[in-house]
């Protein structure tokens, strides 16, 4: 309590009277002392006498409550002189919580002082708990907003000790199997990493929440902790929750340092957290096996291999759109047809499971009409009325070149897919002409182009997930793509790599594939 009087028998009464309730009494004998003392030692109430010898309590007053880091603290004022109902009015009309007008029995002084502080502990907590519930929710976005495990578990550790204050750490079980401890003091609150026993969370689980799924808020001693969870960083009480989303799972611990004790508030937040982490930890692994599985099937419908061609070298990229865990309709395909020799590459239009099973239909049924003659637009024909009679409503882009390593000579057919770029000679590249109508939307006869690749010469094709942007002209990316062929010299592997460099994470799946003549000795 902060007791500001000019007189010192008045000081010495008023601060008796509030020491004998059991406040911590510091005193000031002017308003600009008094000023001083709430900005350095932000009391929890201050005694403010109206008559000062240098600014008045009022004018005191409107100081502390003008300024957001002590506008909270409750001020009581107290005359002798300035009784009457105006100065009471101006007293509280220029921020006072509570004006008194001596004489003042002490039982009065002692229960208007507790009824102020009822309020300000009121709202201290109402204030401390809005603003641990606005870092929750930040938190907990931040740990959604995690793309690995070990950020994830950092972000929970280090937003648990800024919340609460305190030394938090957890104990998890990522998907590569190793039990690892995250921990976070303050004030830095920066977690680390260190490898766990194996059996501290089953310990825990065992102990706490048997194999039932749900959260429970346990605390242990520092001794029966550090059995249960060898070589943690710990010195005294921890209070955490073992949280487990369903049966099965492994369980996850979240926990902070329990000395001091913790209130209701801090118990509530720490319950949370746990449960927010818990949630994102479920989703995360579910996205991560979905993610696998589907780079696994997707995979699965590509070829294994690209089989070797006597007098070419081929070499080929399929990358994954970034952040999408179904599966696309990207493909590529190389098929050695007797002396010549089948490139194709393709895309069926969205991401889903039917766009796969659509994609490797139609590679199986593009092998198919190759059994026999080869005749390119007969197949692409085949490739149309595939689509359209058995998936109505889907499109696909596709294009084939049939080409003999001996001779350089190609036909070309495309549909709708982006034009080849062929490189003729050192330093040049440039887009063959616009194809047909893509797949799916009507009948139509599909034209043959023919064409001569040099010896040395060499044809880059690749699907439209490698040059489109949201905030750039499709025309600008293939000029880059462009570009970039005509230094593609003779590392291919580089070159491939360069390119899916050039343009960076992409939102769409690639493919692509790149073949040249190799000069014959």
């Amino acid at each position: 309590m902060l007791v500001v009087d000019d007189t010192p028998t008045k000081l010495y009464i008023l601060s008796s009277w509030l020491r004998r309730s059991g406040h911590r009494v510091v005193e000031a004998t002017g308003g600009l002392e008094a000023l001083t003392k709430v900005k350095e030692l932000r009391p929890d109430l201050v005694v403010l006498d109206v008559k000062l010898p240098d600014i008045s309590g009022y004018e005191v007053c409107e100081q502390i409550k003008a300024d957001p880091a002590t506008s909270s603290i409750p001020v009581v004022q107290i005359s002798g002189a300035a009784i009457t109902p105006g100065d009471r009015t101006e007293g509280l009309e220029r921020g006072a919580d509570a004006y008194l007008a001596e004489p003042v029995e002490p039982d009065e002084f002692a229960a208007t002082i507790e009824a102020t502080l009822r309020y300000y502990r009121a709202r201290q907590r109402a204030e401390r708990m809005a603003e641990r519930m606005a870092a929750l929710n930040e938190v907990t976005l931040a740990m959604n907003a995690a793309e690995t495990f070990d950020g994830l578990l950092a972000t929970a550790v280090e937003g648990t000790s800024r919340i609460l204050g305190r030394h938090a750490g957890a104990l998890a079980l990522p998907p590569d199997g190793r039990t690892r401890r995250y921990n976070s003091m303050p004030p830095e609150h920066t977690a680390a990493a260190k490898p766990a026993s194996p059996e501290s969370l089953p310990a825990l689980s065992r102990l706490f929440l048997d194999d039932a799924p749900g959260t429970r808020i346990v605390t242990v001693t520092a001794a029966d902790w550090l059995r249960l969870v060898p070589g943690s960083d710990v010195s005294g009480n921890v209070s955490a929750t073992i949280s487990r989303t369903k049966v099965g799972r492994p369980a996850l611990c979240l926990g902070v340092q329990a000395d001091p004790p913790m209130d209701d508030d801090e118990f509530t937040v720490l319950r949370q957290l746990g449960q927010a982490l818990a949630l994102a930890v479920d989703a995360l692994r579910a996205y991560t096996e979905e993610h696998a599985i589907a780079l696994t099937l997707q995979r699965s419908l590509l070829p294994a291999r690209i089989p070797e061609v006597p007098g070419l070298e081929i070499c080929w990229r399929y990358q994954p759109a970034v952040d999408n865990v179904e599966v696309g309709g990207d493909f590529y395909e190389v098929l050695p047809l007797g002396e010549r020799v089948l490139i194709a590459i393709g895309d069926v239009q969205g991401h889903s499971l039917h766009a796969a099973t659509v994609m490797a239909e139609l590679r199986h049924a593009l092998r198919a009409s190759l059994l026999g003659t080869v005749d390119l637009s007969a197949s692409m024909a085949l490739l149309n009325d595939v689509l359209r009679r058995y998936h109505p409503g889907m499109t696909a882009t596709v294009c084939l070149i049939l080409l003999d390593p001996v001779t350089g000579r190609i036909e070309l057919a495309n549909a709708g897919h982006i034009p080849p770029l062929l490189l003729e000679e050192p330093g040049q590249a440039r887009y063959h002409a616009l194809g047909n109508l893509l797949l799916g939307v009507s009948e139509t006869v599909y034209r043959l182009d023919e064409l001569t690749v040099p010896e040395g010469g060499a044809v880059l094709m690749f699907t439209d997930g490698l040059i489109e942007d949201r905030d750039k002209l499709l025309d600008e990316s293939l000029e880059i793509a462009r570009r970039l062929a005509e230094s593609a010299g003779d590392d291919l592997e580089g070159f491939c790599d360069r390119l899916l460099g050039q343009f960076g994470v992409r939102e769409d799946d690639v493919a692509l594939v790149v073949f040249r003549r190799v000069p014959r000795p």
